[in-house]
């Protein structure tokens, strides 16, 4: 018992690490992911079992580890990845979330939903082939999803006989790409995921490479996800008014702290409406407590009664974010159902949902080489493009470079429910597209 009870608090000691792979078809994805799960111990037995009978039954002699994360059927038949599948893993320095995303350009959408809360991605090149436009698409969402930590592993080493010079010309053409699209940091790793090289173990066939192993670098990096030195910002999620006798003029406004912190006796804005009040007390599981921060759940009391209700942000009084109606952004469209100039739709931003109406689309973005396609009028699914949008009421957004919590957004079919887009209010990694006036539509017209 003293031994579960130890590792249990050496496991809540560890950091968490939320981290995203992507690779072009056959690039050996999920070989990797599967050696990775499998040689830091990360495997049941009985899943190692079951891959080592299907592997038998293929006339494989070794266990083919992708199918520990080829879950579909589809997958498994076709050897391709197609849903974004989250593996849950840890070892005695680090806890992680992987989601594994996959490589089709078909399936963009599904990559940036993998890696629009990822810390660090790792993409996969294999040696033979190089840098091909897949990789550039990957290193593209990556950027513009502004993930921090990118890793390039350069696969299928033992096909290249191991030779550092292949390595190294793929690695010096990746890191200039990446580099001209912001990415802050990029790590090449040189691995064979079939052998095992270089994944969790170093590589006993490339002792000119000195560098970290694919876990080893996952182990320790930097975790950037300190949420509590961004801009203070808590979106009402519920008021609370008991008025019971015990508690008869209670009213306070519960939520998720989005990003810093907050303390008793702050003055602090309340958004849209601009407002400004004191914080008079911070309700913390059922006490009083003078400071919280993000991502703690908490209830706010205010020094005034202003009306304030959910959807509302509070920010303090000299850092609120501007207020506006007008939103400029990025969006990966996700829906099967193309995204329209004029085209009217549900704003989702934090715990606020506005009506709208796309007004302009100024350009779609092609990822192969990152030029931009004028006025394209429309975005089908997996396109990234420029959009303008009108909202019914004022909006506070932060740019998406400056929190990716409170500056993105999702844009809804308003007949029903359907995620349209995902957005991210602000510049791209490539200069914002001019906005451009459009004539208004009848109905929703802002």
């Amino acid at each position: 018992m003293t031994t579960h009870l130890q590792s249990a608090e050496q496991l809540a000691a560890t950091t968490l690490l939320r981290f995203a792979t992507a690779g072009s078809v056959d690039d050996g994805k999920s070989t990797l992911v599967g050696r990775l799960l499998h040689d830091s111990k990360s495997v049941l037995t009985d899943q190692l079992e079951a891959v080592e009978l299907a592997s038998l039954n293929r006339g494989q002699a070794a266990p083919d580890l992708a199918l520990l994360t080829d879950g579909l059927r589809a997958e498994r038949e076709q050897g391709i990845t197609i849903d974004v599948a989250y593996r849950y893993f840890a070892t005695a320095r680090r806890r992680f979330i992987l989601a594994d995303t996959p490589g089709h350009v078909q399936y963009t959408r599904n990559m940036v939903t993998g890696a629009s809360t990822a810390e660090l991605a790792v993409v996969l090149v294999d040696a033979r082939n190089g840098v091909v436009e897949q990789t550039r698409r990957h290193a593209a969402v990556a950027a513009l999803l502004r993930v921090p930590h990118v890793v390039l592993a350069v696969n299928k080493m033992d096909l290249v006989d191991y030779a550092e010079p292949v390595f190294a010309a793929i690695a010096e053409e990746f890191t200039a790409y990446a580099a001209s699209l912001g990415v802050p940091e990029i790590t090449a790793i040189p691995i064979s995921a079939l052998a095992g090289d270089n994944v969790v173990e170093p590589s006993a066939h490339m002792d000119w490479y000195g560098g970290p192993t694919v876990l080893e670098h996952l182990e320790t990096v930097p975790v950037s996800h300190d949420l509590t030195a961004c801009h203070a910002r808590f979106p009402v999620q519920y008021v609370i008014r008991p008025q019971s006798a015990e508690h008869p003029d209670y009213r306070g406004y519960a939520g998720q702290i989005a990003a810093g912190v907050f303390r008793v006796g702050e003055a602090v804005s309340v958004l849209p409406s601009g407002r400004t009040t004191t914080i008079t007390g911070i309700d913390a599981l059922g006490r009083s407590v003078d400071i919280a921060w993000a991502p703690q759940s908490v209830t706010l009391r205010l020094a005034d009664d202003i009306d304030i209700s959910r959807g509302d942000l509070i920010a303090p009084a000299d850092d609120a974010p501007a207020v506006t109606r007008d939103v400029e952004a990025t969006v990966c469209h996700v829906a099967d159902e193309p995204l329209s100039v004029g085209q009217r739709v549900l704003l989702k931003h934090t715990t606020r949902t506005v009506k709208a109406i796309v007004k302009d689309i100024p350009s779609r973005l092609t990822l192969d080489d990152l030029s931009q396609h004028p006025a394209p009028g429309r975005l089908v699914a997996n396109d990234i493009g420029r959009v303008v949008v009108r909202t019914a009421e004022p909006l506070a957004l932060d740019a998406y470079e400056d929190s990716r919590r409170t500056g993105s957004f999702l844009l809804i079919d308003p007949a029903d429910g359907t995620t349209l887009s995902a957005g991210m209010a602000g510049a791209a990694f490539a200069a914002a597209a001019e906005a451009v006036t459009a004539t208004d539509d009848e109905g929703w017209d802002f």
